[in-house]
């Protein structure tokens, strides 16, 4: 069984059809869904459709790109929205000076308030960092020092180095499938280099389709292609691969019910 730890499936192009989306999903080996929101207006959606599914669970938090939207977002707010017994993570946070939607300062604002609730719930912080990997650095060592909290770099595409730092740091590391692609040679020596049990791996759909979807809108049962390519990547069979994703994922998110 594999688990698609990062998918957005109230979102256009899956959001249409999401019961069929998810039927694809199960059909192709992919056991639970990490349903992930992006912004306050998305959170009574995403959690309502991890209620209504017993093999879909939801997180709550603000993206990068919407921090603007969020000025009056208080740690009491996201506090109570992961109260929730479906809401196991906390994001998509973290910082985006690629597009730059949102001011700096404010994105750094509330990826602090997500750190610190997680810190308070012990629900991992789903991290989303692009031209940031600094201050991503810094922002998590200085939080890490004030007291441990769980957390991973969802999609991962930085470089060699920031991944050693964040491993030093405890974090997990979820691939997507942009490792597939011809022009990931850096990233795909990350993907070999990862140790087991800091590993997981996730669409980020309806984004990134991987190899041998490229074109197509990306859907969570794709996973099973990005999980092979990695399994071969390290010398390894998809179902080993699987089983220690799969693992890791319950272990990271551990308000999840296996």
């Amino acid at each position: 069984m594999l688990v698609d730890s990062h998918c957005h499936l109230e979102y256009e192009g899956l959001v249409e059809n999401q019961a069929d989306v998810l039927d694809r999903a199960r059909g192709a080996g992919v056991g639970a869904f990490l349903n992930i929101s992006t912004k306050r207006a998305e959170w009574g959606q995403v959690v309502g459709t991890a209620n209504a599914k017993p093999d879909v669970w939801a997180s709550v938090g603000i993206h990068p790109h919407n921090a603007d939207d969020h000025p009056d977002l208080t740690r009491e707010e996201l506090l109570e929205a992961t109260r929730d017994p479906r809401v196991i993570g906390i994001g998509e946070t973290g910082l985006d000076y690629y597009y730059d939607h949102s001011d700096r300062a404010e994105q750094q604002r509330l990826f602090r308030i997500h750190i610190d609730v997680a810190r308070k719930t012990c629900l991992p912080v789903i991290i989303h960092t692009r031209d940031a990997e600094d201050d991503t650095i810094a922002i998590l060592a200085e939080e890490m020092e004030k007291g441990a909290f769980p957390a991973l770099i969802h999609c991962f595409t930085a470089s060699q180095d920031f991944g050693r730092q964040v491993l030093d740091l405890g974090l997990s590391i979820s691939l997507s499938g942009i490792v597939t692609f011809k022009n990931a040679k850096e990233l795909q020596d990350v993907a070999r280099s990862v140790p087991r049990e800091r590993l997981l791996v996730e669409t980020d759909s309806p984004f990134l389709a991987p190899v041998p979807h490229r074109g197509k809108k990306c859907e969570p049962g794709f996973v099973r292609d990005t999980a092979a390519f990695i399994a071969g990547l390290r010398g390894e069979t998809l179902e080993k691969l699987a089983s220690y994703t799969t693992a890791n994922f319950y272990r990271l998110f551990s308000k999840a019910v296996a």
